[in-house]
Order: structure tokens, then sequence, then C-alpha cells
């Protein structure tokens, strides 16, 4: 059981558990091509500051999350993380996969001596909310987002 960075050829893998929710379904192709997600994959490994995860059991693909370092001027010009996309297969909620995946990010924004490591989730998704609220988060901003 492993947290390691995502390869190209889990990147179907990956779109599929980002679109097994409600919430991102409809937002989620898995009837075309896939070159954009690809691209996307692409500038992800090409930034150093930023990685994209799978959580890899015997081969088998059950969770991801991308994390990003961001360099910041506020706390002395302190490094913030970020995490992103987090999902674990849907069959498997509840077996410790996440909070594996979340321990493994935190350990690494600590190595990397960032000040915070942040998230945002779904006003809907209270499941989420709870779930990182019982890992430490705490709901201290009010996220927004603007529609491009």
């Amino acid at each position: 059981m492993a947290l390691r960075e995502a390869r190209r050829e889990d990147i179907r893998r990956v779109v599929e558990m980002l679109a097994d929710d409600e919430l991102a379904r409809s937002r989620e192709d898995l009837t075309g091509d896939m070159a954009a997600y690809h691209a996307a994959f692409d500038a992800i490994a090409a930034d150093p500051n930023n990685t994209l995860y799978v959580w890899d059991e015997n081969g088998a693909v059950m969770g991801c999350l991308q994390l990003t370092f961001l360099p910041g001027i506020s706390y002395q010009g302190a490094w913030l993380a970020q995490v992103e996309g987090v999902r674990v297969d849907g069959s498997l909620r509840g077996t410790g996969i996440g909070e594996k995946m979340m321990e493994a990010v935190i350990a690494k924004a600590r190595e990397r001596g960032c000040k915070h490591l942040q998230l945002s989730t779904n006003k809907r998704r209270t499941d989420a909310q709870r779930f990182y609220s019982r890992l430490g988060f705490a709901g201290s901003h009010e996220g927004m987002k603007l529609a491009l």
C-alpha cells in the first residue's frame, strides 16, 4: 500500500474516480478522447511544485489526489500546500485509504516546510467535511469561485 506519483497510464482510472460523484459526474468525459486529460497530466508532471498522486495497492489504483506547493509573501514568505481532487474508489470509502493518503501528503507538506495545508470542498459534501474535520482541518475561511 503506497502513495506514489501517478503515471500517464493511470489517468483514465483517476478520471473514473473523479467522475464517480454526483457533483462531478457531469463535468468529466470518459466516452471521448483523453487528450485533454493527458495534456493536463503532462503540465502537472512538468511542474516541480505540482504532483498528481495515486494510492496503489498491488498494482490497483484505489485513490488519487493532487498536491501543489505555492510560494507566498504572507507569513514572512511562507510556502503553502494545497490539495485538490481527493478521491477514493467508491467501493472502498471508509476503509482508511483516504486517511492514509492525507497523512502522506501532510508529511510531504511538513517536509517542504509549508506553513499550512489547505483544501476546499463543496458545501454539499458533508461527508467530506466531516472527514477533513476528523483529520484536524478547520473551516477557517470562506472559499469563493468565479466561473470563467
